[in-house]
This record gives structure tokens, sequence and C-alpha cells, in this order.
């Protein structure tokens, strides 16, 4: 079994007994997606760590876009729960980048792939996204490789 996958087993045992309902309530949902994710597919398979943390990303990402979506329809009290979802899923992600790390690895990145205008962005994207492996969003990334390939 992935040792991500056993670290959110364990947490969510330890909430249950510490009756953390809100941290028990986000990793039974992860869980539960990771179980999806697993029997997807023509043949069950266990997901690799890397695999794991996909879904753990994809969670917390759905967890930022509907608290946005509740601020935007005066639904605060919605909005604080998503949002606070998303930091018991933080928990398990990467430490985000900085933004002079991310500068400097898609300055390394287009140095790499040459790129020296704006339409070979889709190059550098793909060196780039291997290299921050979820640890920055995607939009902060593209705008980053974005104003360094417009000469900003």
């Amino acid at each position: 079994m992935a040792a991500l996958k056993d670290r959110l087993h364990a947490d969510l045992n330890t909430s249950m007994k510490a009756r953390d309902q809100l941290t028990t309530a986000t990793l039974r949902m992860v869980l539960t997606a990771v179980t999806t994710e697993e029997v997807a597919g023509a043949a069950a398979r266990e997901l690799s760590d890397e695999e794991v943390l996909r879904v753990v990303m994809r969670e917390a990402k759905k967890r930022r876009e509907a608290a946005e979506a509740f601020d935007g329809a005066s639904r605060p009290e919605l909005a604080a729960r998503e949002r606070a979802e998303g930091e018991v899923l933080a928990r398990y992600l990467p430490r985000p980048l900085a933004d002079d790390e991310l500068v400097e690895i898609v300055r390394a990145a287009v140095a790499e792939a040459g790129a020296t205008e704006p339409r070979q962005m889709g190059a550098v994207m793909k060196l780039v996204q291997q290299r921050v492996a979820g640890r920055a969003d995607g939009k902060r990334v593209s705008d980053e490789v974005r104003r360094q390939l417009s000469g900003g």
C-alpha cells in the first residue's frame, strides 16, 4: 500500500478517536476518491504515492473552486467549510514553490527549450510542469511562462 494512503488511513483513525468531525469527514472523502480511482478502468489496481498525491491535489483544487463559488453566491458559511477542508488536505501536499523559485524554474525551462516567443509556450509548459509537480498552481505557472516569453 502506498505510504501516503497509509498515512491518510492512520490520520483518519486518529481524527475519529479525537472526535474531529471536520478532519474525519475530509479524510473519508479523499480516501473515497482514492478508492474510486483504484477501481476505475478495466482492472482494480493499487495507486502509487504519486497517483494518491494527484487525487489529493485534485480534491484540494475542488475545495478552492467551491469556496470561490460559495463566496460569489453570498454563502460565507459554506465557503468557510470548503476552505477548512482545503486546509486539512494541504497537510498532505508538498510545500508550494515561492515566487522566486518558480521564476528560476521557468527561466531554466525557457533556456532548455530554446523558446523565444509566446507561441512556444507549450514546450516550456511541458518542461515546467514536470519540475513543479503539484507545488504550483497551473495558472500561476502559465502566467509566469507567458510573462517570460513575452519579454516581461
